[in-house]
């Protein structure tokens, strides 16, 4: 094996996937990972802290991608408009790959209460990397949290949209509208 990988971190996923597809979270170890990766065990750990790691690399990306977005907003726009263009930068991040991976992904977290917790904490994350990015705007609360929550509801909305085959549209212009739905449906609650 080679001392020093390119593309480790997307051969360590991609193999974890695969084995966690296979045989299941639990049953699935790291040093079976780094061997289908055709990496040493340590290579993995240069990576990833822990196997549940693997399957939310990339959310410093989206949060950095999100918080950028909202940054480089119009001082005229609205909170939800710096929203909607952080979604947009995020979105970048979204690659072929990742879409043919995406709904292997979920169906492995479903299938594993610890994973859905890493989930569940990798929203949390997204949320605060945008609520802090509308805070340095100059949005105050409570209206930079709602904001932030509608920006991770609308990503997952997009996200769950744009795995689908039938679908051919990019994931920015799903996030766009699904930002909008939720806009429209809070609007409606009155």
């Amino acid at each position: 094996m080679a001392r020093w990988e390119p593309d480790a971190r997307q051969r360590l996923v991609a193999a974890a996937l695969d084995l966690f597809t296979e045989q299941g979270y639990d049953d699935t170890t790291v040093a079976q990972i780094a061997d289908r990766a055709g990496l040493t065990k340590s290579t993995f750990f240069r990576h990833f802290p822990d196997k549940r790691e693997v399957l939310v690399a990339g959310q410093d990306t989206l949060s950095r991608l999100l918080a950028e977005g909202i940054a480089a907003a119009p001082g005229s726009a609205t909170p939800l408009e710096a929203v909607a263009l952080g979604l947009e930068a995020a979105a970048t991040a979204f690659t072929p790959e990742r879409r043919e991976l995406a709904p292997r992904l979920q169906a492995v977290i479903a299938a594993n209460g610890e994973l859905q917790e890493r989930d569940a904490l990798k929203h949390v994350g997204l949320a605060k990397a945008m609520n802090d990015a509308l805070r340095q705007r100059g949005v105050p609360d409570p209206a930079a949290s709602l904001a932030a929550e509608l920006g991770v509801i609308a990503l997952r909305r997009a996200s769950a949209r744009w795995t689908d085959p039938a679908n051919d549209q990019p994931l920015g212009d799903l996030a766009r509208q699904s930002l909008q739905e939720l806009r429209a449906a809070s609007a409606a609650l009155g």
